[in-house]
């Protein structure tokens, strides 16, 4: 009754998953699995009556215990591939019938005792027949079934329990049996340590059989189930003879054939190498376990919910990894109610072991227990990474009509067995050793434990990690049902936004000329820019109350719908930024000079997101780097253009320079070029325009400390943080040339650091902290501020900034401006280009806002460069 009620809430879930996850009640409900459910129940009520009937003593739990996990396994198939969750029925029905015929049969198991041989030997041809008309239902890896047409079967599955009846008859045969009275104290229990001839000679037949039936499995590749008969092979020894020493010889055996396989199969050495480093190669032929520890670790405590994952992600979900598919939907809880039902099948299998009437069905009961255990410990521990993958099937879960007949033919060798009379069970309870029982029932415990706390580690302490990777795609699914966040200029215009329905949401980007700065999120290529920065706010992780977050993963095993980002920008300022660079390769920055909120942010050449699919290829081979952007990312040599900055510092410190302005470097007969020709011999002439020579004695006059503290608190050796990917500058300890470091020797800046840097002149002598997100809106708060990343700080008094705007204006506009021309040269292999920048700003008394303009060209146009920072500054203070 628990295990009914249990499947039907869960195929109801599974039913108004669609809904659920689309958060809509117009969405097409899943109803192929109630065809499963409906077998389901009327077979689990028949067998339940033939069990009253024909086996009333049985072990109560066992059933139950079965029923709930041949039904969950059909379910969670029925949810991957409704195709396969069809087929599934019709074998677990068959089972079912085998269950309820088997029942009937006589409870000591004779038959199979008296022909243990025929039947074996049977198993092992029907086996070996594999080698000739062999075939795959997948068409692809080893041949191991038989048939055609949808029907096929794998003749190793039987063999495993045809090899463990022949060796519980063997062992049985070969020993003493049980006094109905109980036995004295004092004697030791009988062993084979007492018999004669001696142990190896009577082990030596199974030895034979055994080894025929693994060198089949071998020469057809079925690794894993030959791991699983050596097993089989040591717990049953060890069940019937008591003999560590023997068993661990053959686990060593296990060992050494497992190497021998590693040097012998690319198979397994492809496994192995996937288990001990499956980051190595996550794409290629460690992705099943990758993925399968990714799909383990967004299950978390709760799951998320029937149906409502991505467990098909991962290759073979209905099969070999069945157990990571539950993991995901139903989470920690899940995981430990499952391998719960796990542990109580081994425990009473073990108990219906030691209770059994005579040594042949216990060593029967014992070595099936084991079976179904270690199997189902073998794919959960590959599912977990504790050992290398094993394709072997998990026990009433996993899809595979051969495997689940084998299953339930196994659980009717085990109800009848457990169907002895209570009297009759604890009177031989109490004539036999239960030694190597107990001790192989610990093992199994302990192996269930280290897998409960494993699936704990990988979802609770390494899960945030995991979902972080770059080739997790959920995230990206879940943009398809989930409203992600748009962002907005500062007047509230949509920069980007979605389109379609919950369930085909896509994203468009509507001003390609943010793109680099924006970025994208895209299922095949990742994400980017602020998409990518702002991922938490955007899928509405973060800026919401925790207790709506935890509602929504909940209910619907997604994330509530993201937040609207507000950024600094400015539309019609980017657009003009845009329009005015046009097609040259470049940058312009636009920043408040107050505030440090980004206007425009313009990289040349830049990318469309919306084509991405079409024109990835030709993005990553364009030697003009559009993806890259240049704002951020560039690092390009100042030259001239620190002139501003030395002026306002050496104006700060010693006052006006020298009226003679030098035309040649210092210690050097050599005259300087500089960006614009002029007759003009003032200071401020010759910084406006580009000299080299006049800031080559400024930075001498300066000297190397005073340098490297100005260049300091200007932000050139920090990163502007705006939440953008940008390339990390070095920080020198000292300056020993300050001639050459006032010309911005071993000095990179972005567009972004000189625009920072030049807002004092503009700002009374502050340099703001950059602003480029500025809020998210909340349903719960509406538009509240992200918190900034840094603060303001003081460069230059408000005078020196006065002075040295008034001295660089411009001399037809209200602005100041310096220009500078970087020449390709010799010495520099980074300078291999010529480059043009311009820096200019409103003057400090300007009524209005404060505004930077910083303009840099790949091509060396120093009046380009010009005309677009001007023409920006005009549309500002017009």
């Amino acid at each position: 009754m628990l295990a009914g009620v249990f499947l039907f809430f869960y195929a109801l879930a599974l039913t108004l998953s669609p809904a659920v996850r689309a958060r809509t009640w117009e969405a097409e409900f899943r109803w192929e699995h109630w065809l499963g459910v409906g077998v389901w129940g009327v077979g689990i009520v028949l067998a339940h009556l033939q069990i009253r009937r024909y086996a009333p003593n049985h072990d109560p739990y066992l059933f139950a215990t079965v029923a709930l996990l041949s039904g969950w396994g059909l379910l969670t198939i029925y949810r991957l591939l409704p195709g396969f969750g069809l087929r599934q029925t019709i074998w677990l029905a068959l089972g079912l019938a085998v269950f309820i015929g088997g029942l009937r049969l006589p409870k000591d198991l004779g038959f199979l005792r008296r022909y243990k041989y025929l039947w074996l030997t049977g198993g092992l041809l029907l086996t070996a027949t594999t080698l000739i008309f062999g075939t795959n239902p997948a068409n692809t890896g080893p041949e191991q079934w038989l048939g055609c047409c949808g029907v096929y079967l794998q003749p190793s599955e039987p063999l495993k329990l045809l090899l463990i009846a022949y060796l519980a008859a063997y062992l049985a045969d070969r020993r003493q049996p049980l006094l109905p009275q109980r036995a004295p104290a004092s004697p030791p229990p009988p062993s084979f340590a007492t018999f004669s001839p001696s142990l190896l000679s009577l082990l030596a037949p199974t030895v034979v059989m055994a080894g025929v039936a693994l060198l089949l499995l071998v020469i057809q590749r079925d690794l894993g189930t030959a791991s699983i008969f050596l097993f089989i092979y040591a717990t049953m020894i060890y069940f019937g003879t008591g003999n560590q020493r023997l068993v661990l010889i053959i686990l060593g055996g296990l060992i050494l054939v497992s190497g021998a396989g590693y040097v012998v199969f690319d198979l397994v050495r492809l496994r192995v190498d996937a288990w001990l480093n499956p980051w190595a190669d996550p794409a290629g032929r460690s992705y099943q376990v990758v993925q399968s520890l990714i799909a383990i670790a967004s299950g978390e405590i709760f799951g998320r919910g029937p149906g409502l994952g991505s467990p098909g992600l991962v290759p073979l979900a209905h099969s070999d990894f069945i157990f990571t598919a539950i993991a995901e939907e139903n989470g920690m809880i899940g995981v430990i109610g499952l391998l719960g039902l796990f542990a109580l099948l081994v425990q009473r299998g073990l108990h219906i072991a030691l209770r059994a009437p005579d040594n042949y069905r216990r060593f029967l009961a014992a070595g099936i227990t084991s079976f179904l255990a270690a199997q189902s410990l073998l794919i959960i521990a590959g599912n977990l990474r504790m050992l290398p993958l094993t394709g072997v099937t998990l026990p009433f879960l996993s899809y595979g009509g051969s495997s689940l007949m084998t299953s339930f033919i196994c659980l009717l060798l085990l109800t009848l067995i457990s169907s002895l009379p209570r009297e009759m069970a604890d009177a031989h309870l109490a004539q036999m050793d239960p030694a190597p029982t107990l001790t192989i029932h610990s093992l199994f415990l302990v192996g269930i434990s280290a897998a409960t706390l494993v699936t704990g580690w990988w979802m609770v302490v390494r899960g945030p990690d995991l979902l972080a990777r770059t080739d997790n795609p959920r995230q990206t699914i879940a943009d398809r049902f989930v409203y992600r966040g748009r962002f907005l200029d500062q007047h509230g215009s949509p920069l980007v936004l979605n389109q379609g329905e919950a369930g085909d949401f896509t994203r468009a980007y509507l001003e390609p000329s943010l793109a680099p700065v924006i970025g994208y999120s895209s299922a095949t290529f990742g994400q980017a820019g602020l998409e990518f920065s702002l991922d938490t706010y955007l899928r509405g992780l973060e800026g919401q109350a925790w207790h709506r977050i935890w509602f929504d993963e909940f209910l619907y095993g997604q994330h509530p719908p993201g937040l609207d980002i507000r950024l600094s920008i400015d539309l019609d300022l980017q657009r003009s930024a845009s329009a005015r660079l046009g097609n040259q390769t470049g940058a312009v920055v636009l920043l408040n000079a107050q505030s440090g909120e980004v206007l425009a942010m313009v990289s040349s050449p830049f990318f469309d997101p919306n084509q991405l699919d079409t024109t990835w290829e030709d993005l990553l081979n364009d030697p003009r780097a559009p993806l890259l952007n240049r704002t951020t990312q560039g690092a390009y040599p100042p030259g001239a253009i620190l002139g501003p900055l030395l002026l306002a510092e050496t104006i700060e410190r010693t006052g006006l320079p020298l009226s003679t302005v030098p035309t040649t470097l210092p210690h050097s007969d050599t005259p300087t070029t500089c960006a614009v020709a002029s007759d003009r011999q003032s200071w401020p002439a010759a910084i406006q325009n580009g000299c080299p020579s006049p800031l080559a004695y400024l930075g001498e006059r300066l000297g190397g400390d005073s340098l490297l503290e100005l260049f300091q608190t200007l932000g050139f050796y920090l990163l502007p943080d705006v939440r953008l990917p940008a390339n990390p500058p070095l920080a020198p300890t000292t300056i020993e040339n300050p001639a050459l470091a006032a010309l911005g020797e071993d000095l990179r800046l972005s567009p972004l650091q000189l625009a920072l840097a030049v807002a004092p002149i503009s700002n009374h002598g502050i340099r703001p902290a950059p602003r480029l997100a500025l809020a998210y809106y909340s349903p719960d708060t509406q538009w509240t501020l992200l918190p900034p990343l840094g603060g303001p700080e003081t460069v230059f008094t408000a005078s020196t900034a006065q002075q040295t705007a008034v001295l660089l204006t411009a001399p037809n506009h209200p602005i100041w401006e310096s220009l500078a021309l970087i020449q390709p040269t010799e010495t520099d292999p980074e300078t291999d280009a010529a480059f043009a920048w311009f820096a200019g700003g409103t003057l400090p008394d300007w009524p209005g806002t404060p505004i930077i303009a910083v303009v840099l060209l790949e091509n060396g146009d120093v009046a380009l460069a010009q005309e677009i920072g001007e023409g920006l500054l005009g549309e500002v203070v017009k």
